[in-house]
């Protein structure tokens, strides 16, 4: 029997009015694992409305006492590791170990909320002038919302509402409709431990309920991860209806290979890095730029035998290194995109279509694809794919290298491969891009850093969690005080005995 998904509102599930729901489906079988409501205006208003009425008992709790609420939730989500994983797999497709690292990265910032009280703390100057003090608050800005991609349904939205929450914000958070379980299944642990009634609110929908978000003055700030087609139409219409706002958008990352990197770390790492999550992920590896000819020889070399070597299967398979696409459209759009690099040129050395597996003939799989000489021309080079596929792009130095990752239109993240520490220095301090590895693949930083990219990679002037998150979600509040002295003319303050009270 299908499961019928809720929205979450005021602390209860709330079951859908507006007559429209959508299909999840397991990308493993091509069968519905669930249907999701999609909310109309009147039920995204009714979140906003809940997080409203919230707010103020929650921004006046003291910060520890908020924190409490996310150790709880910490120590319930490690409790619940294997069924929050479980469910990311079967509604994504990612295999379990990536499943769980997600929810474990997710954890982290939970970890970060927790001591989110000493964030809090102002600053102050005595004596700024003559008899006057200085001093700073960070208070919370209100009704927040998140919208949130498929390909971490787990982590992203944790990323947004623990370091919100922590801040004294109320939150209203839309999901992918895609597979929202696991997100569901997070509101109801917090409130499990012990967040009151409408601090948190979940609403399923599509641009819809996102239109609602944007343009009800009540939102006073919106966080969204997601394509840059939609980031840009996210933060033009959140920041015309004077709201805040963070976009983290599309990338087309960059691993420079240099001549004496060490060869067997740089294939490893790429594999990883190309072909883990099925390569759904905005830090995935999808441009290796080689340095020489016969670096570029080499890699492919070692590289291709590893790449029709990966371990195609659905996530129930403990074996598997590679689930399958989370939707038929987006592999059918992945299959375009190899098709359109053929023909434009590029060396096809593994071609992943055509994939099936036995007893999974309706499940969305491909395989990993291989290009060999690509050029900046080719729409495999410039768009985001967003699937198994890895270019390799060869240039005939450093310099030429450099130019390619800073000439891209997106500046998420980036790595280089080398034992020169000189190359390495000024890779780090001359490539424009937001994250950078130094012999790490996908640089992602920890939680108590911030995340975000640059150009065509962000929208807005804040990175998620870290320190940039509590920027983000609290704003800043200087308060200059002088009090008049009776000390100093001789006055005399005169308190009342307990007895006259």
């Amino acid at each position: 029997m299908t499961q019928t998904l809720s929205h979450f509102i005021n602390g209860q599930a709330s079951a859908e009015t507006s007559g429209r729901t959508a299909d999840v489906f397991n990308p493993a079988t091509g069968e519905i694992d669930a249907k999701v409501p999609l909310a109309d205006a009147d039920e995204t208003r009714a979140a906003i409305a809940a997080a409203g009425a919230a707010f103020p008992a929650w921004a006046a709790t003291p910060p520890a006492k908020r924190a409490q609420v996310m150790f709880k939730f910490r120590d319930l989500i490690v409790q619940h590791m294997d069924e929050l994983a479980e469910l990311v797999s079967r509604q994504h497709g990612k295999t379990l170990p990536d499943a769980k690292g997600e929810v474990t990265r997710g954890l982290e910032v939970v970890e970060f909320a927790c001591g989110i009280p000493q964030m809090l703390k102002g600053e102050m100057s005595e004596q700024a002038a003559a008899d006057v003090d200085t001093y700073s608050l960070r208070q919370p800005l209100g009704v927040v919302a998140g919208i949130t991609p498929f390909n971490f349904p787990a982590m992203v939205p944790m990323w947004m509402f623990p370091v919100a929450l922590a801040c004294g914000n109320t939150f209203v958070l839309k999901p992918s409709e895609r597979d929202p379980g696991s997100t569901i299944r997070l509101i109801e642990l917090l409130h499990e431990a012990g967040l009151p009634d409408g601090v948190l609110n979940l609403v399923n929908g599509d641009k819809e309920a996102v239109d609602v978000l944007l343009t009800d003055e009540r939102v006073k700030g919106i966080s969204f991860v997601g394509s840059t087609a939609v980031g840009k139409y996210i933060y033009a219409t959140g920041c015309a209806n004077g709201k805040r706002v963070q976009a983290l958008c599309g990338a087309k990352n960059h691993m420079v290979v240099m001549p004496d990197a060490d060869m067997d770390q740089t294939v490893d790492a790429l594999m990883g890095a190309a072909y883990g999550s099925a390569g759904e992920r905005c830090m995935a590896i999808s441009v290796a730029v080689v340095v020489g000819e016969e670096t570029g020889d080499e890699l492919i070399k070692r590289v291709a035998p590893k790449v029709r070597a990966l371990k195609v299967a659905p996530f129930t398979d403990p074996e598997a290194e590679m689930g399958p696409i989370v939707t038929a459209d987006a592999k059918a759009r992945i299959e375009g995109y190899i098709d359109a690099g053929a023909k434009a040129g590029a060396e096809l050395v593994v071609d992943g279509r055509g994939l099936t597996l036995q007893g999974y003939e309706n499940g969305y799989f491909l395989g990993g694809s291989l290009f060999d000489k690509v050029t900046p021309d080719m729409s495999i080079y410039t768009d985001e794919i967003f699937g198994p596929v890895l270019c390799v792009v060869r240039a005939p130095d450093y310099e030429r290298a450099l130019k390619l990752v800073n000439d891209h239109e997106y500046g998420n993240g980036t790595a280089i491969f080398t034992r020169d520490g000189d190359a390495a220095r000024h890779f780090v301090s001359n490539v424009q891009a937001g994250m950078v590895g130094v012999n790490v693949p996908i640089p992602v930083p920890v939680a108590y850093h911030s995340f975000g990219g640059w150009k065509n990679s962000l929208f807005g002037d804040h990175h998620v969690h870290g320190p940039e998150g509590v920027r983000f979600y609290t704003k800043l509040k200087t308060t200059t005080a002088r009090w008049p002295s009776g000390i100093k003319d001789g006055a005399q303050f005169h308190f009342k005995s307990g007895a006259e009270h």
